[in-house]
């Protein structure tokens, strides 16, 4: 679990996160939605050490990470998956050293151990035979897997995700969404991710956040969503005609 009390963030004269109390569920994935401005995208940068807060204060299972020094935040680092918007992978190196990466720069283990380890991550998002291609050569939605895979190498406890189905067709949206929530579950991991989709909110969304101005502005599971009175929700969502529909034929 994170657990989050009263943050603060501020650039110049810019409030941005003006003081948010939520928590992140272990096993379950927790979405971070908002519009663009909102201040959600310094939010999980904030949780990540990226940003340092002004205020507040930011919990990993009880150990409080807004108050430890840079080398104390290293053994936290290592229990931390991270997959970017643009998947991040370096395209001078081999699908299977992408994997690896993290294997070596926070493991001992031997390059057989790693190669294994690489296998197993991407046998585990269905990516077969690809060991030894550029990402270059492979599509949209097998590159955010191989960011996916890499993400798990080191077994984390913690998965975030910034905008994971950005730049997908909707098909493959569906299939990065069951991966993630799949690997959730399997590994109970405490997973963050950071959306605009709609389509997620409603098929894996079991814990949402929505920050509007810097502030949490709503909270609750997709079920919720679809009841709530929450105006802030309602201008957010339901003003498009898809999700007025979806609305009218719930009730």
């Amino acid at each position: 679990m994170i657990r989050v009390e009263d943050i603060h963030k501020s650039f110049g004269d810019n409030h941005v996160l003006k003081g948010i109390t939520t928590s992140f569920e272990q096993g379950k994935t927790n979405l971070i939605i908002g519009q663009s401005g909102s201040g959600k995208t310094v939010f999980m940068k904030s949780l990540l050490g990226l940003h340092e807060v002004d205020s507040g204060q930011i919990f990993f299972d009880d150990r409080d990470f807004s108050k430890m020094s840079f080398d104390e935040r290293k053994d936290i680092r290592k229990e931390i998956g991270m997959v970017f918007q643009g998947s991040a992978l370096f395209d001078s190196l081999t699908i299977e050293e992408n994997v690896i990466f993290p294997l070596s720069m926070f493991t001992n283990d031997t390059i057989e151990q790693k190669r294994e380890r690489a296998n197993f991550c991407l046998q585990r998002v269905n990516l077969e035979n690809v060991n030894e291609r550029y990402p270059a050569e492979l599509s949209g939605g097998m590159q955010k897997r191989v960011a996916i895979a890499r993400a798990i190498a080191m077994n984390p406890k913690y998965l975030f995700l910034d905008e994971p189905n950005s730049g997908l067709d909707p098909k493959t949206a569906i299939v990065i969404d069951n991966l993630v929530q799949e690997l959730t579950k399997e590994y109970q991991m405490t997973t963050i991710v950071n959306t605009h989709d709609m389509n997620s909110v409603m098929e894996i969304g079991e814990n949402i956040i929505l920050i509007k101005e810097g502030l949490k502005a709503w909270q609750g599971s997709n079920d919720e969503l679809l009841s709530t009175n929450n105006p802030d929700i309602t201008d957010f969502i339901f003003s498009s005609k898809l999700f007025q529909r979806i609305r009218k034929a719930s009730n």
